[in-house]
């Protein structure tokens, strides 16, 4: 009773009631990350002998052929889900002629992880050629500089070939050209490789987040910029219907890169899309929670965990993380 002889009002609806302990909280969970969600970015270099730390990206190496293969079953032992590779030649040319070379360094490398741990992860390449090209971009030039888009596809036809031989079970075209899932595809499909499925980036947006990358897997472009076939961070509409061409053409999964600033493109992508969506935590997302944890501004641990989340609760399927391994056993 209160002073005036009335009862007091208490709230009919309690929810805290299901946060009362974390056994409880875990039992009502409608969001879960699991370490088979998680792929794992890598990078390998050619004409290294030891593993070359990323500065702006703490705690990632480029690898050597060696380190890589212990970092992969590193992660599969943890019980991530697959690995993503990037490749660093040491020589590059106008076309990138190092991308579908048999004894280049990524198609060596996919051979030593679809030989040691193809069976515990899923091995995924990486379809583009930035990396490889002497000016950055990710296809071969015009005469005034723009990226030539159906000789690119020429190219991304035959690297998919390539990477298919070597080893790898899922080939991820990234470089935003037009009709590149159908060229690959039929790329595929021609080399004896229907079977090898295509996580195509579908929403990859011109994105100020890529910066550490840009070290890391040394594909900067040498003038210009990629607004040009990435998308436009203002565009929604634009992401729906380039992942609705790319499933057309033949995608058997989808990607939208970056995630944490385009959760709501993650979220509408789910809601539209036929086949599984990815999301990639990029390396600006990365550094970002690395510098601020360094600096004690934030719990590093519970920033990734919690970022993670946010991606699964977005609807993504799968997320590209460099922290793939150490989520994974934080997981479990």
């Amino acid at each position: 009773m209160d002073t005036t002889g009335r009862e007091a009002a208490f709230p009919a609806v309690r929810p805290r009631r299901l946060r009362r302990g974390p056994a409880l909280r875990r039992l009502v969970a409608e969001t879960r990350v699991l370490p088979e969600n998680l792929v794992l970015p890598m990078f390998v270099k050619e004409g290294i002998g030891e593993p070359v730390a990323i500065s702006s990206m703490p705690g990632q190496f480029q690898h050597t052929r060696d380190s890589l293969r212990r970092a992969a079953l590193e992660a599969a032992e943890a019980g991530v889900g697959g690995v993503m590779l990037f490749g660093i030649p040491a020589r590059k040319d106008e076309r990138g002629s190092a991308a579908d070379d048999p004894h280049g360094i990524v198609q060596e490398a996919l051979r030593d992880l679809s030989k040691d741990v193809g069976d515990a992860l899923v091995v995924m390449a990486d379809l583009c050629l930035c990396e490889y090209t002497s000016h950055g971009h990710c296809g071969p030039l015009e005469t005034d500089g723009h990226v030539d888009n159906d000789r690119t596809l020429e190219r991304y036809a035959s690297i998919a070939a390539a990477q298919a031989e070597a080893g790898a079970a899922v080939v991820a075209p990234s470089g935003m050209m037009d009709g590149q899932v159908a060229a690959i595809r039929a790329g595929l499909d021609g080399a004896g490789f229907a079977r090898v499925p295509i996580l195509a980036y579908a929403a990859k947006y011109a994105s100020s987040f890529y910066g550490p990358f840009r070290e890391a897997a040394e594909g900067a472009p040498r003038f210009g910029d990629r607004s040009g076939y990435q998308q436009d961070p203002a565009n929604v509409r634009e992401a729906l219907r380039e992942v609705a061409l790319d499933v057309a053409e033949g995608a058997d999964m989808v990607m939208v890169k970056p995630g944490l600033a385009y959760l709501d493109i993650v979220a509408k992508v789910a809601q539209a899309s036929p086949v599984p969506v990815s999301a990639y935590q990029v390396s600006g997302e990365y550094a970002m929670i690395e510098a601020a944890a360094e600096r004690g501004w934030i719990d590093r641990e519970r920033a990734i965990l919690e970022t993670l989340t946010s991606y699964r609760r977005a609807g993504a399927e799968q997320v590209l993380t460099y922290w793939a391994t150490e989520a994974a056993r934080l997981l479990r």
